[in-house]
């Protein structure tokens, strides 16, 4: 805390000060030239003002308040399983209203009905598999990925606007649905 105010109080031209060498330097005569000494000051006094700096600015970031602001969870949000299994027909059936969309080949409409409902599906399905017990979670991981791989390929089919591929990753996105939604 003591070192604020000093940092507060430097400016630029002291952390950076330029050298200049009136009396000619021993190492001079043996043949040292003048510019490479004052690259050697110049590389010496950045390599300070560097450290210094760091020295200085780890007290700010590492203090326990501002490092506990972030918080960088690998898991889904606080989502209870009430939650995700209350949220999880309904974004299921979302998903599924799809078909309505691809039927009438309004391809940028489904892209964005697909991510909206899958990624809120997503989160519920993996809220759901973590409370699992862990001899089920294996299952449920391969029905997962297949599911949301069908949807990736779906999406990739809208985009490319292939319609018979569309209604074949649809039907699969479909078996792929009712069976991860049977075992959860």
């Amino acid at each position: 805390m003591a070192l604020k105010p000093l940092v507060s109080k430097c400016t630029l031209p002291r952390l950076y000060p330029n050298f200049t060498c009136y009396q000619q330097p021993a190492c001079r005569s043996k043949g040292m030239p003048q510019n490479v000494l004052q690259c050697n000051i110049r590389r010496r006094i950045g390599v300070i003002a560097v450290t210094a700096s760091t020295l200085l600015a780890r007290e700010a970031i590492f203090r326990e308040d501002i490092a506990n602001a972030f918080e960088f969870r690998m898991v889904a949000p606080d989502q209870t399983v009430e939650q995700a299994e209350s949220g999880i027909r309904y974004h299921a059936q979302s998903l599924l209203h799809v078909k309505a969309l691809l039927e009438s080949e309004s391809w940028s409409e489904v892209q964005k009905a697909l991510r909206a409902s899958s990624a809120s599906l997503k989160q519920d399905i993996y809220t759901l598999i973590n409370n699992k017990p862990a001899t089920e979670r294996p299952q449920l991981r391969k029905l997962y990925s297949d599911l949301f791989n069908g949807v990736t390929k779906l999406d990739y089919a809208a985009r490319d606007k292939d319609v018979s591929l569309v209604h074949q990753c649809y039907e699969n996105v479909v078996v792929a649905l009712d069976s991860i939604l049977s075992r959860l």
